[in-house]
């Protein structure tokens, strides 16, 4: 049966490594989310460091997850001190269970303090698709659907919850508000 790939990214406006509130704020923050959407019905995995190390993204051993990567047009830094981005690569049985983790809960609370944490940006925060059962995706993966997303709009191959498609490749939608996210 496929699964549904969800990954997303966004810049911060200070490093995760910053002392100052408003990161202590979203990190903190950020794992009461995980350890929520981790128990939501339909969540089925997501892409953690072998070794568990808090802030550490560049050069962390991600297992079958790959290697990390990022947009290109990420252009902060990339040590632990300096590292300014959230991005998460998640397993689903399908968008509506997605969505709905997304946009209730602690991780909607969450969103609607997105631009406290979050620089804005022209691009698209997410992309989702489809995988076989026996496919682990990749950091890579989700970079490279992420940025086709933004330079051809969506498609089979990398869309949004609000023009979505089946695992046949016919649009469908998942949300039903008609705002785009």
């Amino acid at each position: 049966m496929p699964r549904l790939v969800l990954y997303t990214f966004g810049v911060l406006k200070s490093p995760l490594a910053d002392p100052a509130p408003l990161t202590r704020e979203f990190y903190d923050r950020g794992e009461a989310v995980y350890r929520q959407i981790g128990r939501h019905p339909g969540y089925l995995a997501r892409a953690e460091a072998a070794d568990g190390d808090r802030g550490v993204l560049f050069g962390a051993d991600w297992g079958p997850w790959g290697e990390f990567a990022v947009p290109a047009w990420y252009g902060k830094g990339r040590a632990a001190d300096t590292t300014a981005l959230a991005a998460t690569l998640s397993l689903w049985t399908g968008p509506r269970a997605a969505f709905d983790a997304v946009y209730t809960g602690p991780h909607r609370e969450a969103l609607n303090r997105r631009y406290d944490w979050f620089e804005r940006s022209d691009h698209p925060n997410h992309v989702i698709w489809w995988v076989s059962d026996d496919v682990t995706p990749t950091w890579q993966d989700g970079v490279s659907r992420l940025e086709h997303l933004h330079a051809h709009g969506p498609a089979p191959h990398a869309f949004t919850f609000r023009h979505a498609f089946s695992p046949e490749g016919t649009p469908t939608r998942t949300d039903g508000t008609g705002h785009d996210h």
